[in-house]
């Protein structure tokens, strides 16, 4: 068939009517609120609610993400598919990627999906985290199952009944700088919650008598890095941040904030209780979850442990990817100081406090090398947006590591992390840790000749 001017131009003239029919058939997800009971006491907080009318999202790889965004919150937001790489249009933060959505607005989303795995989906507008909008993203890949296997989402967060407000005013006041001193805790929150829910209420996940687990879990807090505990339980490790790792064993993971774990799990062939707990990094509190198998008695545990050790680098430096990313010269190498501290609560990048700042440019199609050097006394959980990137380096050390949107740089430490600039745009890079990212250790990277 030959193309006419006149087939094109009515070709095009078609496409506003082909982006309303997209708008008028996708499904709606629905920004809302809520009510929690929190140790007996009422809490207002958001929520994301699906199609199903469940919180979040569960689709198959190659489900095209065609979303109506509606907004039934009282406030406008934004919001961000961390795991996904959409086009940086629709990659939900104000400033980089399109206005905000207005209480009452609903808006498209609508592009090709190609990343399976445990994902989330939450607000990138001031302190709104803090006040649980958010929701899981899980993409299921199409394949045989190898396991008979359940699946469940746990969904992490830390709470707290005070304004967010109230706590970075507080936060900013500054505290004594203590030289040499690591800080894992500087929030405190009245409860962790596992699923919406404290140990004084725990969510019970019935199983079968020797059945076979698989938890996706979502650290979706504001500032709390945690230690997952499978207590008597053992578990494989078998995918960090959506992607695949050669499983590692144990009963007792890291998670920082933002990242996620799937962590596979074989019941012991006989009826029991058993609590998984996350226990916070430095603090005495804990969530957690029941897994109970057959008839078998439940004791109510406390949320109050011993305080979790500060997470460090003897799980990621024995993560290794499934999938073989190919070595490439690098072609744009980068050295980023994270920088600030406690007692004025200025953090940045190289010494500045930013705030969508562009801190590098590079061009399509280079690797690229990110050294970032922690100079502070807190661990920064680092989130690079649009893209997904592999660790290749502990401290001094040259590792073959797993492929991540999010890692922890602890305290006075090191790591350098590669990727392909292969999504044109302007792409927020910033700490995971929502009262550090909104008091300046928030930039952007970009490509040259970007818009």
């Amino acid at each position: 068939m030959s193309l006419t001017r006149r087939t094109l131009i009515g070709g095009l003239a078609a496409l506003p009517l082909i982006k309303a029919s997209r708008a008028q058939s996708a499904p709606p997800l629905t920004i809302t609120s809520r009510i929690l009971d929190v140790k007996g006491k009422a809490a207002k907080v958001f929520g994301i609610i699906g199609p199903n009318g469940k919180p979040g999202l569960d689709m198959i790889l190659g489900q095209q993400f065609q979303f109506n965004l509606k907004n039934d919150a009282s406030e406008e937001t934004a919001i961000h598919w961390h795991g996904l790489t959409p086009p940086t249009a629709q990659d939900g933060v104000p400033m980089l990627s399109g206005p905000v959505l207005k209480a009452g607005e609903t808006r498209l989303y609508d592009f090709e999906n190609t990343k399976p795995g445990t994902h989330w989906m939450h607000s990138h507008l001031g302190l709104q985290e803090q006040r649980m909008l958010a929701a899981p993203l899980i993409v299921h890949e199409l394949q045989k199952q190898l396991f008979d296997e359940q699946e469940h989402v746990v969904m992490l967060h830390d709470f707290a009944f005070r304004d967010p407000q109230e706590i970075l005013a507080e936060l900013r006041k500054g505290m004594e700088d203590m030289p040499g001193m690591v800080m894992t805790s500087d929030v405190t929150y009245d409860a962790l919650l596992a699923n919406d829910r404290t140990l004084d209420d725990p969510e019970i996940l019935r199983s079968e008598i020797g059945g076979h687990l698989r938890l996706r879990i979502i650290n979706a807090s504001a500032s709390t890095n945690m230690w997952i505990d499978l207590g008597v339980l053992d578990g494989a490790l078998i995918a960090v941040d959506g992607n695949t790792v050669f499983p590692v064993n144990g009963k007792r993971f890291p998670l920082a904030i933002a990242q996620r774990a799937d962590i596979r799990i074989a019941l012991p062939n006989n009826p029991g209780a058993w609590p998984i707990l996350f226990q916070s990094e430095g603090t005495a509190l804990r969530s957690g979850i029941i897994v109970q198998a057959g008839k078998a008695e439940i004791v109510q545990i406390s949320d109050q442990g011993e305080a979790g050790a500060p997470l460090d680098y003897s799980l990621e430096a024995r993560l290794h990817s499934a999938a073989q990313v190919p070595k490439e010269p690098v072609d744009n190498a980068q050295f980023v100081a994270l920088t600030g501290s406690d007692k004025d609560y200025i953090w940045g990048f190289n010494g500045k406090s930013m705030m969508h700042d562009i801190l590098f440019n590079m061009r399509e199609g280079e690797r690229v090398e990110i050294t970032m050097q922690n100079q502070t006394t807190m661990a920064h959980p680092m989130h690079l947006h649009g893209h997904y990137f592999k660790v290749v380096g502990l401290g001094d050390k040259t590792i073959d590591g797993a492929v991540r949107d999010t890692i922890l740089i602890p305290a006075g430490q090191r790591a350098t992390i590669q990727f392909d600039a292969i999504n044109p745009g302007t792409w927020a890079f910033h700490c995971h840790h929502l009262y550090h990212m909104n008091s300046g250790m928030m930039a952007a990277i970009g490509y040259a000749g970007a818009a």
